[in-house]
């Protein structure tokens, strides 16, 4: 049997790890976007950051490496792994999920959202844990009955799910509509609250 062996000059796995420490410590504050995934009922989130709040939470079929590159490209391409960084907003969402926390006390930075999107996701974290409201309900709350379909948008854009609560936005019928994340995902958040409630 043959046995791969390492070349002499390729570092190792602690190597590489030091390394990206030494790189996350020295980044300091000219990071445009620090991130890291973590691990959910929902599968593997990934949470991003600028020095502003949580600017983006993406689920896992929304291809996190293509969230990042949208975030290059929006917000500059000083894109670093840092953990550390998210270490509250990891702590937060590993306790909604356990039940344990039923509002999030993030800072958030909005700025993937404008207009009458961010008015809506603006509103959504009002619409309390275990509660839903339909997309009507949101746009007579956000003073614009009439945008019923405005507000479905607004929420399938949302760059911060789970976070920012569109998933208790329903159909006037009671039936889920749609989910950035999927319904799975969206059928999931929603009995994790009424278990918890």
């Amino acid at each position: 049997m043959i046995e791969a062996v390492r070349d002499a000059t390729s570092p190792s796995e602690e190597e590489l790890a030091a390394l990206h420490e030494r790189l996350e410590a020295r980044a300091g504050d000219d990071l445009d976007v620090a991130y890291r995934t973590v691990d959910s009922p929902v599968g593997p989130l990934l949470l991003a950051a600028t020095d502003a709040g949580l600017v983006r939470v993406a689920f896992a079929v929304e291809d996190h490496d293509a969230v990042l590159q949208t975030l290059a490209d929006r917000l500059g391409p000083r894109i670093l792994r840092a953990p550390k960084r998210l270490d509250t907003a990891a702590r937060e969402v590993e306790e909604y999920f356990e039940g344990r926390r039923h509002a999030f006390d993030l800072p958030l930075d909005l700025r993937l959202s404008a207009g009458f999107r961010r008015l809506v996701q603006e509103h959504l974290p009002r619409i309390g844990f275990g509660s839903t409201a339909s997309y009507a309900q949101v746009a007579a709350a956000v003073g614009n009955p009439a945008a019923v379909r405005a507000v479905g948008t607004a929420c399938a854009t949302n760059p911060l799910p789970v976070v920012v609560p569109c998933h208790r936005v329903l159909r006037s019928d009671g039936s889920l509509g749609g989910y950035i994340g999927g319904l799975a995902a969206k059928r999931t958040l929603l009995s994790l609250e009424t278990a918890a409630a």
